[in-house]
Parts: C-alpha cells; structure tokens; sequence
C-alpha cells in the first residue's frame, strides 16, 4: 500500500475535493489550500512528502513560488497543473525545477501513478538550469491533447543530449520542434545547424556533412568545413533522414557510435561534440526491408521517438493557430485581421492537406491580399476552393501570367469573369495592371523574401523571379 504526505492547493474549491478524495483513496494522507501563502508555511514546517500546485492561485504564481520552495527542499518533488496549456506553460515547469506538469482536465489514474514514480525515486537535488532569456516568445502553439503530450515529452528533453527522432506529414512543423528542443535546451548557446538530405545531390552529402580536404574531388578547390564541424558544442538538425544515401548513412553511424569522424580526402579523426535531431515524413521500418536504410542507424537515431500529428487530428488547434499567425502578420506590418465565427468553422472541417503549413501561408494571403478587417466565410469558401498544388517548373516556364494566381485574385476583387471573359488583349491588359501590385504587395509582406513571397501567391518560385524581371519590379529587402 502506497503511503506519503501530499499537499495539495488549488484555489478551485472543486479540484482540491477531487485531488483529495482519489488520493486518500490510493492510500496517501492529504492536506489542502487555496493559496500559496498556506502551501509555503506548511512546506517551511517541513511538512509534506510531495506537493501538487496549480500554476495561477490568488495571492502568487507557482512560478514564482518554486524556486522558493525548491532552495528551502531541494529533494521535494513538485507536480504543477495548470489550464494555462501552452508549449511555455510545460518549458516553465521544467525550468524552475518542477517533477512533473499536467493540463487540465488531467486523468485521475495518471496523476496517481506520477505521484507513485515521484515518491518512490530517488530524491534529486540537481541546481535548477538556467532559463533563456526570451520565455515569451512562443515556438509552438495548440492546447490539444495531442500537443500537451508533446510539450510534455519536449520538457523532459530540454536538459538532456538523448537523440530525437521527429516523423510527421510535411508541414506539421518538425524544424520548428527540433528549433525549440535546442533554443530551451542546455545546448542553446551553442549553434543550430540544419541540413536537408532532400535539398542536396547526393554525392555531395558527406562532403556537407564531414567537410573536405582540398583537391579530396572533382571541384574541390579550397579545404570546407562541413555541417558536423559547424555544429560543435550545439545541435545538428538531420531533416528528410530517410533521403540520406546508404554511404552517408555509414560514415553517420560512426559518428553516432564512436563520437568522432573524418573529412572527405582526410586522415584525422576529428572528436564530435553535437546533439543529433533528426526528422522525416517517410516511414523508415519500410525504408529498412527495401535495402534503403541502414537498421542499425536507425536504432540509433530512434533514441526517443517524437510523432507530430498532421493538423486534421488537433483540428481544436486551429483557432488559437490562426491568432498567432494573426499576430506575427502584424508584427511585419501587414493589417491586423478577425475572423467571423462561421469563417472559422468551416476552417475546422477542413482537412488542411499542407497541416501547419498551409494555414500559415493562408492567414498570410489573409491578411496582405484582402482589404477587409473581418474576413468572412465567402472569403474562406474561395480560398479553400482553390487547388493546393504547385504547378511544375515546365509549366512554370510557359506561365506568362502567374494565371492560376492572378486570375483567382481577379475574381476577387472584380466579381469573376465567369464565362464571359474579356477579350484577350484587354485581359492581359488587366492581368499585367494587376500582376504588379499583386506581387509588390506579396515581397512587402515577406519582406523582400521571394521564396516565401511565391508560396504566399500559390506560384513557383521560377515564376515568380521571371515576373519579377519582366514587370521590372523593385526588390527591398528588409535589414532587420
């Protein structure tokens, strides 16, 4: 039979009844309060084996309370709850030294068993790590189920050097994770070095790796360092694992296994001091029975598995996305925008085939294309209607128009031309006038960045950069 003292405050008079009862039931005693000021004196008396605290309570933050607490009792483990279900909320309670962080609505049977596993290890008396600078700026948003799991797990790795492996659909935000697994992390004042196997010709892959010797091949006329070198003292973030050609995957394996590694033409073996993340939209046990991964790496990298559901799954996230977006659209100048209830429904059915990705481009396209200041469910029905794929770089190079682009924003703001098209001279007349201000508006809104300027306008980058010359239309790029 299990056995401790456990204090609990809360100032919900309803959850301190409920905590109370299954604890008692489970074998524990329990004491409860309402506020902070009662928990500190009891905890000062020496009282309590473990304390369960929400985070908001009337008289002082649990944030500000910890530190306290965990100076006076370093071995008392602390459980925080909070309704506050952010990314920061779970990074918060790690950093100042909590055992443990659950969202309400929490499962009794879960927290009874984290109460088990806190009372029966070890106590730990390690420093409480420094927090980064910037808590507020949030990496990460969703108060789903699905995402609480996560900002958990995140938590619990942020002061460790356990290799992650991050799967999920394109889109559902696997740099931003590995990004926040290494800025809050005890890596975060060395370097973040991303690479992408998918982006790179495959033969040039060790060498962006490893780095090379001068004259190691064909066109290698200086000596380079590689990404692994970039990378010493931080994280190295290994994007699209799954495109990595068997050869990389072996000189990987040693590095992984042995901690150190050897330039391309090299001799000397160089020592490796880099946390390894890497991430992939492609199923690797498959990728292992073809022949075209290595099993071995594999254990390697899948040290602890991270699954990032694609957004149809945590649909409740899309309002709370949609706000942020919002929000970092006009930090870059563009106009603040609302959305009206209906608008935001129909956003929730949607089964958003881009994830993230495809929500942010279209609160993007939002907020620079459309003059309104509530944007109306007529506005979401055209823009959801609109084909998600990009065209191919051949048809790209035909595109004299931007057509598939333009001509949706025409039929925005001038009502459609339906099956009444103008003549041709007059609707290239009209497509030219448009196009300007169109793209003009698209690099304001990026800053300057073409790239993301062409996913905003739903066009190849190609395109976009042909347009950009022909309609000789001014760049400024931002310096900020």
């Amino acid at each position: 039979m299990p056995s401790g003292n456990i204090l609990v405050a809360d100032d919900d008079a309803a959850i301190r009844t409920v905590l109370s009862q299954a604890l008692s039931r489970a074998g524990y005693e329990v004491r409860s309060c309402g506020n902070a000021a009662t928990l500190w004196r009891w905890v000062s008396q020496g009282d309590g084996d473990l304390v369960i605290t929400d985070v908001v309570m009337p008289d002082e933050d649990a944030f500000s309370l910890l530190p306290r607490l965990k100076k006076m009792r370093p071995e008392l483990p602390v459980i925080v709850m909070s309704a506050q279900n952010t990314f920061m909320t779970a990074i918060k309670a790690s950093e100042h030294g909590a055992y443990e962080y659950l969202p309400k609505p929490f499962d009794l049977k879960e927290l009874i068993g984290i109460v088990g596993r806190a009372l029966s290890e070890p106590k730990k008396t390690n420093a409480t790590p420094a927090k980064p600078e910037d808590m507020e700026n949030i990496p990460l948003v969703g108060r789903s189920p699905a995402m609480q799991e996560i900002y958990r797990l995140l938590a619990r790795l942020m002061q460790t050097d356990l290799t992650v492996m991050i799967t999920g659909e394109s889109g559902t935000g696997k740099e931003l994770v590995a990004r926040a697994l290494h800025d809050y992390g005890k890596r975060r004042s060395g370097p973040f070095v991303p690479i992408n196997m998918a982006a790179i010709p495959r033969d040039l892959i060790e060498a962006e790796l490893f780095g090379h010797e001068k004259g190691a091949f064909t066109g290698a006329n200086t000596k380079n360092i590689g990404r692994f070198e970039q990378a010493e003292g931080g994280t190295l973030f290994l994007d699209e694992i799954g495109d990595m050609p068997m050869e990389a995957q072996t000189r990987l394996l040693r590095v992984l296994q042995q901690g150190e590694y050897t330039t391309v033409g090299g001799r000397t073996p160089i020592k490796s001091d880099v946390r390894i993340i890497a991430a992939t939209n492609k199923d690797l046990r498959i990728l292992i029975q073809q022949g075209l991964f290595r099993e071995d790496l594999f254990f390697r990298l899948n040290v602890v598995p991270l699954r990032l559901p694609p957004l149809r799954e945590r649909t409740e996230d899309v309002p709370d996305l949609i706000r942020h977006f919002f929000t970092l659209a006009a930090r870059e100048g563009l106009p603040q925008k609302q959305i009206e209830n209906a608008a935001l429904d129909r956003l929730r059915r949607y089964r958003w085939p881009g994830n993230v990705r495809e929500l942010e481009n279209l609160v993007r396209r939002l907020a620079a294309l459309y003059p309104q200041e509530i944007i109306s469910l007529a506005i979401i029905d055209s823009e959801l209607a609109q084909p998600a794929a990009e065209p191919s770089l051949e048809a790209s190079a035909k595109d004299e128009s931007l057509s598939s682009s333009t001509e949706r924003h025409l039929s925005k703001y001038f009502g459609g031309f339906g099956d009444n098209l103008p003549p041709p001279g007059l609707y290239h007349r009209i497509l030219r006038e448009v196009e300007t201000p169109l793209i003009s508006a698209a690099l304001a809104a990026t800053r300057g960045n073409q790239i993301k300027a062409a996913e905003l306008l739903g066009v190849n980058r190609n395109t976009l950069r042909k347009k950009i010359r022909d309609l000789d239309i001014q760049v400024i790029r931002s310096t900020r």
